[in-house]
């Protein structure tokens, strides 16, 4: 690769639940002059998620015991830390006001990707996708029906990141690109065989998306070109990592 570029899409409405998503991101690709063809359309959760009718009204939701004594605990509704409890596989950590877990998908986040900004209503939380890598592999699937493609889909997400400040996006599911590019066994510039170097594609290009979606920005999706299509996969196969190699586990 010489050059790496991303485009947002314009213009997407508010997503609402059963709202046909590839074809809001077509209008929006039409708009801005984008074939989606041979790159990565990077898509935020949150409008997926949306589509996908990931929403929770927290009038509907009866707080637990256990979610009363945690939110007690760290300042936080009972009602919220209910869901966050639904969507947990297990609390990894939890301190100064943040709870971080384990979704059932195998992501460690805080408060299990339960999200509260952008929802429609102050009472209303989004949570993640089943999942994401259907989510990507069904737009892969519907797009390309409709004349697209080829073309990889990335489902991306804001996490923090241990030992660092800040957030970077970073990628809950993949189709139609490999997540990770094994490059051991390969030679570095000065013929030294590499044995651990693997990085991870779609994380790289849901970061760089990131930095155009935004919060406020209303870019939900990005086009990225210049990066070979090359294999396929999984986020949840091929990123998470393996248990019996997680030296913090």
């Amino acid at each position: 690769m010489n050059e790496l570029r991303f485009t947002a899409l314009p213009g997407i409405p508010m997503v609402q639940p059963g709202d046909d998503l590839a074809g809001l991101l077509t209008e929006a690709a039409d708009r801005a002059g984008l074939a989606l063809r041979g790159g990565v359309l990077v898509v935020c959760q949150k409008i997926v998620s949306k589509a996908e009718g990931r929403l929770v009204h927290l009038g509907d939701v009866t707080p637990s015991p256990a979610a009363k004594e945690i939110a007690a605990d760290h300042g936080k509704d009972p009602r919220l830390i209910e869901v966050v409890l639904g969507e947990t596989r297990r609390i990894v950590r939890r301190g100064h006001g943040v709870l971080i877990c384990e979704t059932h998908h195998g992501f460690v986040c805080a408060n299990a990707g339960v999200d509260q900004s952008n929802t429609p209503d102050d009472e209303v939380v989004i949570l993640l996708p089943v999942d994401p890598d259907a989510s990507a592999r069904g737009l892969v699937e519907t797009l390309t029906a409709a004349g697209h493609g080829p073309l990889g889909v990335i489902v991306s997400d804001t996490f923090g990141r241990p030992w660092r400040d800040g957030l970077v996006d970073t990628a809950l599911g993949s189709a139609g690109i490999a997540p990770i590019e094994d490059l051991r066994g390969t030679g570095d510039l000065r013929g030294r065989e590499l044995v651990v170097t693997t990085p991870a594609t779609v994380d790289a290009l849901a970061a760089g998306a990131g930095l155009l979606m935004g919060k406020a920005a209303a870019h939900p999706a990005v086009w990225a070109q210049g990066v070979p299509l090359v294999g396929d996969g999984s986020v949840t196969g091929d990123l998470l990592r393996d248990p019996g190699t997680d030296l913090f586990r």
